[in-house]
């Protein structure tokens, strides 16, 4: 058993380390220029085209859910523990200067997660029941210069998602519940898993419908919550802001390790809070791993780079408005690098929620916890979707769907009540391969990409014009 863990974290560590953050990193580079920088300059319109109410004709259109049911059903699965725990982790061990190369890799993300959503929709398919079936497989299936190949790579990204969805869309965020709700109200891990289980069966036996319905209102819900707590944190710790500012952007690019946080307790090299900053902030948008594409093929839209735009902005509500939140949160209020009882250096939610409580006192604290509580269930709904649609691709029908919701409502009681470290590992792996296959599939149709992306200008052109 030693020598299996020892295995898959020497995996883990090769999945999740420089060469992989490199590719995905890269792929937004290499996408953004080739784009024209259109994803970063359509922003503003991208963000419009959340709130903007469909016309009759986009409603009419093929699909399963509005576009901002699509988007926040993409939001629910990448909004979670990355955002509160991630962040304080990534600032730990990769010093403050970490969020600055979050907000990097999240900007690069931006063109990575139009091209994937624009190719999901582009190359979706009508399944048995009459629902839209679609993501990074379908992609390769369907579109893939090389068909064998495109199929080959369709069924290892499928079977990983499946995996993945287990792990790190499941047990994972269950176990965040459970932990929040025994530390913080002394709910009994038993009673917080059986609950768990009947909500997620009463959302999840209804499909991708009763799923969006239930994320258009859970997530900008938790998302405002969090927001609105974390600004008054930055307000009233506002004297402490720019000293920690300063540590953020000193130590994102200093060339030779240098102390930061409370005493200068945090020391970290431009190359740890690059590492940790990318890592971290990938692991919270979900830009180039393709899950998100998966929701957004279930959109009810009329062009594909319509809905590409919209979920798209994904990726900068993810990092550049939530995670960029706790960051602040934490660089003000003057606990990074502070230690705990026993001496050890707090991170994760433990830091997380001292920076809440510094202003907040114990309201502070019951907020992160609901924080993690809401963020985390919303995230078991999505990565359900996810993991459905791509078992199946893997079994060519529909009827593996219920059998499937139901145990994986069932998994959320163990992940609840159990801490099984070789099944979060071996899920966080699977979690990163996935970005293998749909990284090749985006780098190949790339050009596929950029013609639909310039077409699009004018209809950017025409809608600016009324």
């Amino acid at each position: 058993m030693k020598l299996f863990e020892d295995i898959l974290g020497s995996v883990n560590d090769f999945v999740w380390g420089p060469v992989m953050l490199v590719l995905l990193v890269g792929t937004g580079v290499f996408l953004t220029i080739r784009l024209k920088f259109l994803p970063w300059r359509n922003l503003g319109y991208a963000l419009k085209s959340v709130f903007r109410k469909p016309e009759q004709t986009e409603e009419q259109q093929e699909g399963d859910i509005t576009p901002f049911q699509s988007l926040m059903t993409a939001l629910a699965a990448t909004i979670g523990t990355g955002n509160i725990v991630g962040v304080a982790t990534a600032m730990v061990l990769g010093g403050p200067g970490a969020i600055v190369w979050m907000w990097i890799s999240a900007l690069f993300g931006l063109s990575t997660k139009y091209a994937e959503s624009l190719l999901a929709v582009k190359y979706r398919e009508v399944n048995d029941d009459g629902e839209m079936a679609g993501g990074p497989m379908y992609v390769m299936k369907n579109a893939f210069p090389i068909p064998a190949l495109g199929k080959i790579l369709a069924v290892a990204f499928a079977l990983f998602a499946v995996l993945a969805s287990f792990g790190i869309g499941n047990m994972t965020q269950a176990n965040s519940i459970s932990e929040a709700l025994h530390t913080t109200f002394g709910v009994p891990n038993a009673v917080t898993g059986a609950l768990l289980t009947v909500l997620a069966l009463i959302v999840l036996l209804g499909g991708i419908k009763s799923i969006g319905k239930v994320c258009e209102k859970i997530v900008p819900f938790m998302a405002v919550l969090y927001f609105v707590s974390g600004i008054i944190v930055i307000i009233l710790n506002a004297k402490n802001l720019p000293a920690g500012v300063s540590q953020i952007f000193s130590m994102a690019f200093s060339v030779k390790a240098v102390s930061g946080g409370v005493g200068g307790a945090i020391i970290a090299s431009m190359l740890s809070a690059m590492r940790w900053g990318v890592a971290r902030g990938v692991f919270s948008n979900e830009a180039g791993l393709g899950s998100a594409p998966i929701a957004a093929a279930a959109a009810k839209t009329d062009l594909p780079s319509r809905q590409g735009y919209i979920n798209m902005t994904g990726t900068f509500f993810d990092t550049i408005v939530v995670c960029s939140v706790t960051g602040l949160v934490i660089a003000s209020s003057g606990q990074l690098g502070a230690v705990d009882a026993s001496g050890e250096l707090l991170t994760g939610a433990s830091l997380t929620i001292t920076a809440f409580r510094s202003v907040l006192g114990t309201f502070g604290g019951w907020m992160v916890s609901i924080g993690i509580m809401l963020f985390a269930f919303s995230t078991i709904l999505g990565w359900e979707y996810y993991g459905e649609k791509s078992l199946e691709f893997l079994v060519g029908s529909t009827k593996a769907n219920k059998p499937y919701r139901l145990f994986f409502s069932l998994i959320a009681f163990i992940g609840a009540t159990q801490t099984l470290s070789i099944v979060w590992d071996f899920s966080d792996t699977m979690n990163g391969l996935m970005a293998i296959p749909n990284l090749i599939s985006l780098l190949v149709l790339s050009g596929v990409v950029a013609k639909d992306c310039f077409a699009y200008q004018d209809v950017i052109q025409r809608e600016s014009d009324r």
